[in-house]
């Protein structure tokens, strides 16, 4: 890398401060040509900057990091100008005039990866960090940041390390003064990591619902009350309510907070047998999401004198809310609370216009979500690539126990499975997948 790359580090737009980072072997020079001179290392200098021709641009605080210690691990400057639009438009077209190279998507966390500074699970924290809506997205990116997956792959390597050393041993040395059924010490160490893989693997999903957001969708026939419960839920008019049946005909996802965690709340189209090809395909992205959804909410009109079968896609858990309880009770309710009780439901009979009844079911929400995404620590592994990599690294340890009357074979699994967890922090990996990592950052991180 031996260009020198610059980009503004704070959102676009008006604001008092803005920060102009530069990063790269150009980086003391730069600095001297537009603040007059150099500036002491990790030291904050007041200075007027200007352009090649000498034009103030703005007075700045400079602040100058040298090789290696440093975000990039290169030499690399802040500017920390006045946040007006011109100002930093002005700011950067002055770096361009030196020859310097607008960053990539990423490229600062990128640098500071291939420099040794985060190890890739690291990255991925800190573009977590950047996202982090709610609370608990920014302890879970946080704990990413601080190491504790690298801290985890540690742990994982040791014991990796001790299990093929042993099967190294009985495989090079079979007839030298090696201790007898030297391969079977590898056990202890492969059934060790086997648990901990399992345990990291159970605990991906709820990482990764704590980083996307936790999937409620509202169920139930056409004019059951939905988006009305939807509305009240949300405390806004997110969803349009008529007493027209099929109103609702896509998908309508609210984000919301409940204790700290991110929460998708989605209104359905209404679930019936339709001709309408809008409706159909309405009806048939309802059961999508439902299929795909942590929790479903039956929504029943409690005051209709028919109620249609509870969908397919509830599980024991989901919540049968009977709508509509300001009305007469409707001839068939009694059968929908068989139903429910049946599929091992948690019923609630409300009024969707009601204030306490809707308070009674966002603190059932609330249970859910936080009975699902608490914990004493914050996940390990919190992404579909981590997820892959240790599903990989478990079956082939899962496969060296089953041949551990093999040692070659066994080894070779072994080696297998720490070429996977390698992958996680990025002791390996291939260049697409590092591309695909970082483009997902923002520009000047």
């Amino acid at each position: 890398m031996t260009d020198t790359i610059y980009a503004a580090a704070t959102a676009p737009g008006r604001s008092a401060v803005a920060v102009v980072r530069m990063s790269g072997p150009a980086t003391r020079a730069a600095v001297k040509a537009l603040s007059g001179r150099m500036t002491r290392a990790r030291v904050a200098a007041l200075r007027t900057l200007r352009d090649a021709h000498g034009a103030a641009i703005d007075q700045a605080l400079v602040l100058r990091f040298e090789a290696p210690a440093s975000y990039t691990g290169e030499d690399s400057a802040e500017f920390h100008v006045h946040g007006g639009p011109a100002v930093v438009a002005a700011l950067l077209e002055a770096l361009s005039a030196l020859g310097l190279r607008l960053a990539e998507p990423g490229e600062f966390t990128r640098r500071a990866f291939e420099n040794g500074k985060l190890d890739l699970a690291q990255a991925e924290g800190v573009a977590d960090l950047i996202e982090a809506e709610t609370e608990a997205q920014r302890r879970q990116a946080l704990d990413q940041v601080e190491g504790a997956l690298g801290r985890a792959h540690q742990r994982w390597r040791a014991d990796l390390i001790e299990a093929l050393a042993n099967f190294e041993a009985a495989v090079d040395f079979p007839d030298e003064e090696v201790p007898a059924q030297v391969a079977d010490r590898a056990r202890p160490y492969l059934e060790r990591l086997v648990g901990q893989l399992q345990a990291a693997l159970a605990d991906v999903d709820r990482g990764e619902r704590v980083r996307e957001g936790f999937r409620i969708a509202l169920v139930g026939s056409p004019n059951a009350g939905k988006s009305t419960l939807l509305n009240a839920l949300a405390g806004r008019e997110a969803a349009i309510v008529t007493a027209t049946p099929g109103t609702t005909r896509d998908v309508i996802e609210v984000p919301m907070r409940l204790a700290g965690y991110k929460v998708l709340l989605a209104d359905t189209a209404g679930l019936r047998e339709t001709a309408d090809e809008i409706e159909a395909e309405g009806v048939r992205r309802a059961r999508t999401w439902a299929q795909s959804a942590d929790l479903r909410i039956w929504v029943v009109d409690g005051a209709a004198s028919a109620v249609d079968p509870p969908p397919e896609d509830l599980r024991a858990g989901d919540l049968c809310v009977i709508n509509k309880s300001d009305l007469p009770p409707g001839d068939d309710t009694g059968r929908a609370l068989l139903e429910a009780r049946a599929l091992e439901l948690e019923m609630h009979r409300i009024s969707a216009r009601e204030t306490g009844d809707v308070g009674v079911i966002l603190a059932a929400l609330t249970d859910h979500v936080v009975d699902r995404l608490s914990g004493a620590e914050p996940p390990t592994a919190t992404r579909l690539r981590h997820k892959d990599l240790l599903s990989e690294a478990l079956a082939r340890l899962e496969h060296a126990l089953a041949v551990q009357g093999s040692p070659e074979l066994a080894a070779e699994d072994v080696r297998l499975a720490g070429r996977a967890l390698d992958r996680i922090t990025g002791r390996i990996d291939p260049e697409d997948v590092l591309d695909r990592v970082f483009a997902t950052f923002c520009i000047g991180k």
